[in-house]
């Protein structure tokens, strides 16, 4: 880090420490904190976190911890995954109410060795991070084991035994994430497999629990990996079931194949329905609406030659 960046990060934290105040745990949300902490986490996930905020906020001051994080997270990536005073004040808030994730920002942050914001018990926020999760996890919860998987590479010496443990044990517990992420890592590993076919036949199963247990992510992933295995009768069912579970990979694919099924590399749509240009832009242009520059020009060009209009023109030529 550069003196002129260490220098930025002491005035943050030093805001961080005469704007922040101790506040009480978590507690149940009423039904309109609610909903808006759900509308704001949806808008977050379609990459929109400026207006995910005012959502978010409602949330976290009823005391959500979880909102809270997403705050700092949204105020972050607004200067282009850097750091600002909001985004350190809500991770401060955050960490104070609990949630282990905040407490890792922080820490990435130099919270603690630049601006003396510490935890209340000592110097180290990956420690009481693990202090805190630890006996969560060995009570059964989920969560707190795939929290664990993240804990093991922040803390002084990293284990990478006991973080693939603990997020195997998340994944057996049923956590949905955790089986995902697993899938990903087995479908990365190229030098546990021998060949491309093992790594996604190593793969697919985590991605097919968590698929089955409705999380959307694995949806989209074990789609691809049926895809590249050949079977794609049954990834054009998973990419179906992706789109309606909202990933927004999911209704791209279900555009594309509606509006360019021929173009090269599309297997998946050879086990699609008959095109439907019509459909597809109507999908098209709805996700654009909820997910600004999802499309980019060229290819909002390239679909537009085969438009329903340009379509009817050249027939009319």
């Amino acid at each position: 880090m550069s003196l002129l960046q260490r220098l930025s990060w002491r005035a943050i934290l030093a805001g961080l420490t005469l704007t922040t105040l101790v506040v009480p745990k978590s507690w149940a949300l009423d039904d309109e904190a609610q909903a808006a902490k759900e509308e704001g986490m949806r808008l977050y996930g379609t990459s929109r976190p400026q207006t995910a905020i005012p959502y978010l906020e409602q949330a976290a001051s009823a005391g959500d911890a979880e909102a809270m994080y997403y705050l700092g997270e949204a105020n972050r990536r607004l200067v282009m995954d850097g750091m600002n005073q909001a985004a350190l004040d809500w991770y401060y808030q955050a960490a104070q109410h609990g949630e282990p994730y905040a407490m890792l920002r922080l820490f990435d942050g130099g919270a603690c060795e630049l601006g003396d914001v510490c935890p209340d018990n000592g110097d180290d926020w990956p420690q009481a991070a693990l202090e805190l999760s630890l006996p969560k996890a060995e009570a059964g919860d989920p969560e707190a084991m795939s929290v664990l998987y993240d804990i093991y590479f922040y803390v002084e010496e990293p284990d990478e035994e006991k973080a693939m443990d603990w997020l195997l044990r998340a994944a057996e517990a049923g956590h949905v994430e955790s089986m995902n992420w697993l899938g990903e890592l087995a479908r990365n590993d190229e030098e546990s497999y021998a060949n491309d076919t093992e790594r996604l036949e190593a793969a697919e199963p985590w991605f097919r629990q968590a698929a089955e247990a409705g999380y959307a992510p694995a949806m989209n992933n074990l789609a691809a990996i049926l895809t590249n295995l050949g079977r794609n009768d049954e990834a054009w069912e998973w990419i179906t079931k992706a789109s309606e579970a909202g990933h927004i990979n999911g209704r791209r694919w279900i555009v594309a194949c509606h509006i360019v099924p021929d173009e090269e590399g599309r297997n998946l749509c050879n086990s699609a329905p008959k095109p439907d240009p019509v459909q597809g832009w109507a999908m098209m242009l709805a996700i654009q609406e909820e997910v600004p520059n999802t499309y980019s020009i060229a290819t909002t060009e390239r679909f537009g030659e085969q438009s329903p209009q340009n379509s009817a023109r050249k027939e009319n030529a």
